[in-house]
């Protein structure tokens, strides 16, 4: 073989070889293109579920039950709200003892005022403000529906397990308090387990219920809201013998607050 003819050879063996060079970066050039641009949509996916919020399969278990049956009263089912959570609640300065504070719960069936006793519940009543002006009620159902008894909600669970993320203070009424229908209540499960869950009692069988509750305050106005939530048709628990549970829902689509006399 000639030196010419080597080094042709040699010419066309390292122009294939720059050539494959060049494709490779080529290649890698078009992995890292797409693997940014993945990258990309997924973080926006994240961030707009962050900014945008929770869908409906995002939402609890038993809240998610009561949004997939029929809304009570002929209302439109308001758009979920996003499950709040706090450390504790922020003190509310202007409720004093001698501040006048109605709360009202505009529902699927119409407006319940509830006038709350800062003076006989001081650190109930800062609280249900906080929650009120949060926005933490807005949205939330009434999931236990006991007839002649009482009506609960202040669970955004909807089930009976949740709460705000924070316990207050014991505040019960003295022992020989007779509870009687329009008083509101704060459920629990004991002492030191009061957080956000509250029920209204609406019949004469609120008289047998042991006091052993912080007393939030009593429905002043909507007592024909009461009634026509009562009379919605329910069914017994799963893994209870109580008729209790709403075939149609009630929803609580916003809260208000109004302070005066602080």
């Amino acid at each position: 073989m000639t030196d010419r003819r080597r080094r042709q050879k040699e010419q066309r063996a390292a122009k294939r070889e720059a050539e494959k060079k060049q494709e490779a970066r080529k290649e890698l050039g078009r992995r890292l293109g797409t693997a940014l641009v993945f990258g990309v949509v997924v973080v926006g996916i994240v961030v707009a579920g962050a900014y945008f919020g929770s869908d409906e399969g995002d939402l609890p278990g038993g809240y998610e039950g009561f949004r997939d049956q029929p809304t009570a009263c002929g209302a439109e089912q308001p758009d979920p709200e996003p499950v709040l959570t706090f450390a504790a609640p922020e003190p509310q300065t202007d409720v004093t003892p001698e501040s006048t504070v109605t709360v009202t719960l505009e529902t699927s069936c119409g407006d319940i005022e509830i006038e709350l006793d800062p003076a006989a519940s001081p650190v109930t009543a800062n609280s249900f403000v906080f929650l009120v002006r949060e926005g933490f009620f807005d949205g939330q159902v009434f999931y236990r529906i006991v007839q002649d008894f009482r009506v609960f909600s202040g669970d955004p669970e909807a089930n009976g397990s949740g709460g705000p993320g924070y316990r207050i203070a014991d505040e019960f009424p003295p022992d020989d308090l007779v509870l009687a229908p329009d008083m509101v209540m704060m459920d629990n499960v004991g002492s030191g387990t009061t957080g956000s869950q509250f029920f209204i009692l609406i019949g004469d069988a609120a008289s047998a219920l042991n006091p052993q509750f912080n007393l939030l305050g009593e429905v002043v106005s909507g007592q024909d809201t009461l009634e026509t939530i009562a009379a919605v048709e329910t069914a017994v628990r799963p893994g209870s013998t109580e008729q209790s549970l709403p075939l149609e829902t009630v929803y609580i689509e916003r809260a208000t607050v109004d302070v005066t006399g602080s």
